[in-house]
């Protein structure tokens, strides 16, 4: 069954059929004010840390019929009693004659028909701003006029979100409800809650005059509280109760008069739920999204906001899905996860458990380094914060107060408390912006190690550089008995949780790769010593990895704590590792031979028509001193399952060695926008990339979970423009190393870099798949493959020949 449509010219999605699989949901605002809404208008927002400032109620467990947080009812009057709907299906679930939830960039928009009522709703946060604006159009389409009421409703939850679900008897105590009378009918229906001596104030109010209101749920619903969201019965009565709540389940109910609509007459309503410290400091801005005029404005500024982050890149290939993804949704995700990190989704809900991760978020910057670069800067500053003295990293941070702490490693004490990968995603991220910008002045910013107890430790600072130093330097200090950086408690895959004396052949591949952007890095600043050192630190650990870990097909993932081999043909479950291959190739460690002996061995014992598991055979039961691999079954999530993140570092690695084709069938075969006519197997939105798949050994092999925050977003997108299109910022210029299918012609690339724009033109008139032999910028045939980092231009058109 299909569910929707791309719409490419209008940058939307637009759902069909609202009984989606699974919700399928939207981003609105930022962290600063904003969350998410899914196809049937509920929504779910915060404003800044979603743990300790929700606004209302939305838990994703609940059955897709429930109300969630935010819904409308329209009320159609007649002598016979009301006729009640929701224009969003969910929660009265009647039968539509027309629904569309389109999804765009920034907002939610829901048209639909039910009896013989259209009504438009466009769901969005302005920019920079804190309030959430819904607003209404409704349309009479019968041939008769209709007297119609309209009565949206809110739910709100404590701000300390975690309390709603565990105290059912402090959080009630604290909230309150009440009216603040405007002039003509219009009314501000305010919230307060207590928390810590914190005072705030969430209101909901809209443009026109509110006849009456409800605060309280169980008069709401009515029959005593067992009234339900689909039928309440206070929507039979003339008007709601006016009741300021003074405890309990608070909501916020606005009924609004519509009057007769005659056939073809069309009212416009406009909703604003937000929040203030205090009430006064809002009014202007209630006022002001009052008139349509500024909704219109602050519409559009989005809409501009969007086309120009997404203008920096646009590209032009033979796959329509590919450029889809390219050209708005992948970037678009990118954005979405470098802002929200892995703080609030369907998934991860926000209760304070994960915060913004060090090693997460040092790759979702490498993600947007192309479109904003320095909000990518911003998010690496923030993060060097939290490097520690030693180079080490704090495995996770608090963006609002800058705590850290060392993530899951705290709830095992027989596991070491420090991540032996974290800090080196630093180097890369760091690097990926100097190439991006050439700024090289940021290498001398002073910034502070962390240090938990700062009252007896003073702050340290270093420049930038220092701290890409230490990281280096802390991985040399931390081998285990083979040479190789120990595994800490856990590297990427934080489900392999092994004694200390663990040694992690993937830290040992990823500390390669830093040390090659180091050792490029001090040769652009002309420090030849350093890159002699980092030269000569690389070629020890290309040493070690290549005598210890080559497994006869492939290299082994781990040596245990007791030297034995785990991701080896030795073992019975486990033989195979898929990152060990990829990061074998992407560090230059593996040998030519090798590399292609790794990823034959990828292609026959972890690929599938869904995508590239991560291991096998997966693991069939619990064994406690693996760690939390064990705890899935076969073919889900890290126990052999098609974890999406590391599917772009295989493609990589293919387009390293020059396998266009096998390269790009891996593209297309985790591409979401080719699942939209298997959405009932795919389940998950056809327009950002999930975090997982179920894989082959597991019976429902290609269900997709964990969609939209994940690093699948930004390696994805760097595999395809920087690998694929071969299109790669560097230090002198942007390189131009295409690596396709043989059978494209060749493709164009719209991109800008160091403030100009290079209009570049690849063709391959010889069918192949990597090579370019003549490049001309601007009709002037030049030496290389890097175009010349600009000089005083702005337009420059590239034409590049492969052959």
């Amino acid at each position: 069954m299909k569910y929707g449509y791309f719409d490419d010219l209008q940058k939307e999605y637009v759902i069909t059929e609202p009984r989606t699989p699974v919700a399928w949901i939207n981003y609105i605002g930022t962290i600063d004010f904003g969350g998410f809404v899914d196809q049937t208008g509920g929504a779910l927002l915060c404003k800044g840390d979603p743990a300790l400032n929700r606004i209302i109620k939305y838990i994703p467990q609940l059955p897709g019929g429930e109300f969630k947080g935010e819904t409308l009812y329209i009320r159609i009057g007649g002598a016979s009693g009301y006729k009640i709907f929701s224009p969003f299906y969910v929660p009265t679930l009647d039968h539509y004659d027309r629904y569309e939830c389109h999804v765009g960039l920034g907002y939610m928009k829901i048209i639909s028909e039910f009896y013989g009522i259209e009504t438009e709703v466009t769901i969005f946060v302005p920019l920079n701003g804190f309030c959430e604006i819904r607003d209404i159009c409704i349309t009479n389409l019968n041939k008769e006029p209709v007297q119609l009421d309209l009565i949206p409703v809110i739910e709100y939850t404590h701000f300390d979100a975690l309390k709603q679900l565990t105290n059912a008897d402090w959080v009630p105590q604290t909230m309150q409800s009440k009216i603040i009378e405007e002039a003509e009918g219009r009314k501000i229906l305010t919230q307060y809650a207590f928390m810590n001596r914190e005072h705030r104030v969430n209101y909901f109010t809209s443009n026109h005059p509110i006849s009456s209101f409800e605060s309280d749920r169980k008069k709401f619903l009515g029959n005593h509280g067992y009234g339900t969201w689909k039928s309440p019965e206070s929507l039979n009565q003339d008007e709601l109760s006016n009741y300021e709540a003074l405890r309990g389940d608070n909501i916020g109910a606005l009924m609004h008069h519509l009057g007769v609509l005659q056939s073809g007459d069309r009212k416009r309503v406009i909703t604003q739920l937000g929040q203030t410290a205090k009430i006064d400091e809002a009014i202007k801005d209630i006022h002001k999204y009052r008139d349509p005029k500024s909704v219109d404005k602050a519409l559009a500024a989005l809409k501009q906001f969007w086309e120009d982050y997404l203008s920096k890149a646009v590209v032009n290939t033979p796959d329509a899905a590919m450029n889809r993804m390219l050209n708005i949704h992948n970037p678009r995700q990118c954005y979405i996860t470098k802002n929200w990190a892995r703080y609030l989704s369907l998934y991860q809900l926000g209760f304070g458990a994960r915060g913004i991760g060090f090693r997460d978020s040092a790759q979702d910057a490498m993600g947007i380094l192309g479109h904003a670069p320095e909000e990518g800067r911003e998010l690496v500053e923030m993060l060097l914060h939290v490097q520690n003295r030693n180079g080490s990293a704090m495995h996770q941070l608090n963006p609002l107060t800058m705590e850290a702490n060392a993530g899951d490693s705290r709830e095992m004490e027989d596991r070491p408390k420090y991540y032996s990968d974290d800090h080196l995603w630093i180097v890369l991220a760091v690097c990926a912006y100097m190439k991006e910008t050439g700024n090289m002045g940021f290498l001398s910013k002073k910034i502070p190690f962390y240090e938990k107890d700062r009252e007896e430790k003073p702050l340290e600072w270093g420049t930038v550089l220092e701290h890409l130093r230490r990281a280096i330097e802390f991985t040399r200090q931390d081998l285990g008995a083979h040479g190789l950086p120990l595994l800490g408690f856990a590297d990427w895959n934080d489900t392999v949780n092994l004694p200390y004396g663990a040694e992690s052949v993937f830290t040992a591949n990823l500390y390669g790769a830093a040390l090659k952007e180091m050792t490029e890095l001090m040769e652009y600043l002309g420090d030849a010593v350093s890159a002699r050192k980092y030269h000569g630190y690389y070629q020890e650990m290309k040493q070690n990895v290549n005598q210890c870990c080559w497994d006869g097909a492939w290299y082994i993932r781990y040596f245990d704590d007791k030297g034995d081999k785990i991701g080896s043909k030795e073992n019975d479950k486990g033989k195979i590792y898929v990152n060990a291959q990829s990061w074998s190739v992407i560090s230059g460690f593996a040998p030519y031979d090798r590399a292609v002996k790794a990823l034959i061995s990828v292609n026959k014992l972890l690929n599938t028509t869904k995508g590239i598991k991560l291991s096998y055979p997966g693991y069939s039961g619990y064994e406690p001193e693996k760690g939390g691999i064990t705890t899935y079954p076969p073919g889900a999530k890290e126990n052999g399952g098609i974890f999406l993140h590391s599917n772009p570092w295989v493609i990589i690695a293919e387009a390293m060695l020059g396998n266009g084709n096998q390269a790009y069938t891996y593209y297309t075969q985790i591409n979401p926008a080719l699942k939209n006519n298997i959405i009932d197997e795919y389940e998950c939105e056809p327009y950002c990339y999930p975090q997982n798949i179920l894989g082959d050994e597991h019976p429902q092999f290609g269900l997709a979970r964990n969609s939209w925050l994940s690093g699948t977003a930004s390696w994805m997108y760097q595999s395809a423009v920087k690998y694929l299109l071969g299109i790669r910022p560097s230090y002198g210029g942007l390189i131009i190393d295409p690596c396709i299918p043989t059978d494209w012609q060749g493709f164009t690339v719209t991109r800008h870099f160091r403030n100009a724009v290079f209009n570049i033109n690849v063709k391959n008139p010889e069918g192949i798949s990597k090579g370019v032999k003549q490049i001309f910028l601007n009709g002037n045939e030049i030496e290389g493959q890097t175009i010349p980092i600009p000089d005083g231009g702005t337009i420059y058109d590239v034409e590049a020949i492969m052959g």
